[in-house]
């Protein structure tokens, strides 16, 4: 995507927002129903976005109601550019330090990710596959998008707690997890989905960790098969509106009844979550619920649906950066406290869109 592509897509934004301003302030001496041509002027920027950039309008009048006009260009160029390799140190086996050393020795241009992290690093360029340097293939570092720190970050598992990643593959979180715990107490990793627990295993050896058990259940019976977690993270699957520059068919394949149908089983597994969670956990008691989605139905819907359904209350992520949940959207209130959940954005932080909340139970 070059500047002058860019600069077209803001131009043909600039030009209808003028018009709509225009027309604002025009309509009251021409026209009794002062909202009309908006309307239409909206429709007509919906189809020349959906044109543009290739989404269908159920998609775009989505964005449109999550972003003002201004911002809403920005979010869909940053979507079809693929954000920055990360990859996060196994400080299990290395330091972050003596790492980036190895990597720039063998031809990699690096840099710390961000004062936020000190494990992560991101790669501009690389004259080896960074899957296949002797450091990877010896578990020093994992492939991870900067997004997927963040959740484990809320988290803050402590050393020889009992902790469940209800949803954990590819093992990116469980394997973060057990490094912030030093690969002490115990760590259940645990996918419905039992091909995909085959990369879990495989990482959780190659970065050797020793402190997880890895098993296969749907995530929503999960009190019946264990509980009294001291801590548990709910990666939920989702319709993946964050992670358009991974995966570009969501532009065209999602639709209203996915994104419902993604809404009914996360609030099915965020209560089966905080049923897992040992309320009386001398050190924890802590959830953590994010999606890789930007929807508030996925993510404020959700977490305010859990509040009311179960006594939990929310509490900072930790997080000092990335943007405040809603709490109020169109015409939907939620509880205040959903000011304490977090929204990140490729545009605004360039990586993935991604929404953590942490909760005590």
């Amino acid at each position: 995507w070059t500047q002058e592509k860019i600069k077209m897509a803001e131009e043909v934004l600039g030009k209808t927002v003028k018009l709509l301003k225009q027309e604002r302030t025009s309509a009251k001496s021409r026209w009794h129903d002062t909202n009309q041509h908006r309307v239409e002027y909206l429709a007509l920027l919906r189809k020349d976005l959906c044109t543009y950039y290739s989404y269908n309008e159920f998609l775009v009048e989505k964005l449109m109601d999550l972003f003002p006009l201004s911002e809403l260009v920005d979010f869909l160029e940053a979507n079809e550019i693929h954000r920055p390799v990360t990859i996060r140190t196994n400080t299990l086996k290395a330091r972050r330090r003596d790492l980036a050393q190895a990597l720039i020795n063998r031809g990699v241009n690096l840099d710390p990710l961000g004062k936020w992290t000190k494990v992560g690093l991101v790669i501009f360029d690389s004259s080896v596959p960074i899957g296949a340097t002797p450091e990877y293939l010896a578990g020093h570092y994992m492939l991870q998008g900067a997004s997927s720190f963040l959740p484990v970050m809320a988290l803050s598992p402590q050393e020889g707690e009992l902790v469940l990643d209800m949803s954990s593959a590819p093992g990116g979180k469980t394997t973060y997890i057990a490094q912030l715990m030093r690969n002490t107490g115990v760590i259940v990793a645990n996918d419905a989905n039992k091909e995909r627990l085959k990369s879990v295993v495989g990482n959780i050896h190659r970065l050797r960790v020793t402190n997880t058990v890895v098993c296969n259940y749907d995530g929503r019976q999960f009190p019946k098969v264990m509980g009294g977690f001291d801590r548990v993270l709910l990666d939920a699957p989702c319709s993946g509106t964050g992670v358009i520059a991974k995966d570009p068919a969501v532009k065209t394949s999602k639709d209203e009844v996915d994104i419902q149908r993604s809404a009914h089983l996360q609030k099915e597994l965020i209560l089966s979550a905080i049923d897992s969670v040992n309320a009386a956990s001398p050190t924890g008691g802590y959830l953590v619920y994010c999606t890789c989605s930007i929807t508030v139905e996925e993510n404020e819907w959700v977490v305010d649906y859990a509040l009311k359904k179960r006594n939990v209350k929310l509490v900072p992520t930790g997080l000092d950066f990335g943007k405040e949940g809603f709490t109020s959207f169109k015409q939907f209130r939620f509880h205040p406290s959903l000011r304490l959940t977090r929204r990140f954005y490729p545009h605004s932080h360039n990586m993935d869109g991604f929404f953590p909340s942490c909760c005590t139970i």
